[in-house]
């Protein structure tokens, strides 16, 4: 069994590497922070009433994915976000988080905001989604 490679000192094909593992790092001492993964749905009356537009409350039908990170004794100053189509990549100086998202987003349109009261940093993301019959908006 021979593979055809365009380079012959290549040891991996393209194929063979799981996206987003150029992040990972697994030599960094550094801790992983709480989290959870959330997924928001934006609704009307139509919907919650009449039950018009075909959604349901799963996470198929949401638009949204909200993840809050507990960051304890950080500074907003001190975090480092970068997001991309279907990683999450967040840096401090004690704490690292690399986290593979199960839908692809929108890298340029999310928001984050850090809740300096509770130390959480909440960061919103909507998902990249094919127009279907459910998300024609």
């Amino acid at each position: 069994f021979q593979v055809k490679s365009e380079n012959r000192k290549t040891i991996w094909n393209t194929e063979e590497v799981p996206e987003g593992s150029e992040f990972d790092d697994t030599w960094d001492p550094r801790e992983q922070p709480e989290y959870e993964i959330l997924f928001k749905q934006h609704v009307g009356t139509e919907d919650v009433f009449f039950g018009m537009s075909g959604k349901d409350p799963s996470t198929a039908c949401c638009e949204d994915i909200v993840v809050k990170i507990k960051l304890p004794e950080t500074k907003c100053s001190d975090i480092t976000l970068d997001i991309q189509d279907k990683v999450l990549d967040l840096r401090t100086p004690k704490k690292k988080l690399l986290l593979h998202l199960p839908y692809p987003v929108n890298s340029k349109d999310g928001r984050a905001r850090f809740l300096s009261e509770e130390e959480i940093l909440e960061v919103t993301l909507r998902k990249s989604r094919k127009f279907d019959f459910i998300n024609f908006a």
